[in-house]
Order: C-alpha cells, then sequence, then structure tokens
C-alpha cells in the first residue's frame, strides 16, 4: 500500500483529519476574538482620544 501503510489505516488517518477541521477553525476564531480583547483593553487602559 501507499508509504507501507494498510487501507483502513488511511481510513482512519482520514477520519481524524476530518474530526479536527471544525476544532481547528473554531479554536482560530477563538483566538481571534482573544487577540481583539486584548488590544481593545490595552488601548482603553491607556485612554487614547481616537
Amino acid at each position: 500500500m501507499f508509504l507501507g501503510l494498510e487501507w483502513y489505516w488511511w481510513l482512519v488517518i482520514l477520519a481524524v483529519l476530518i474530526i479536527s477541521v471544525p476544532f481547528k477553525v473554531k479554536f482560530i476564531k477563538w483566538w481571534g476574538r482573544r487577540e481583539q480583547g486584548k488590544k481593545k483593553r490595552a488601548s482603553e487602559k491607556w485612554g487614547d482620544d481616537e
């Protein structure tokens, strides 16, 4: 088989990848909101008048 793995191992790897994609997207969105919140708090802390 391809790279020395049997066909069922490729199914397992594919299933893990398919399951992990939504978690990765959710994490990226959470991280973006977290960073945006940090920037907002930092600007409010110093009282920028922009």
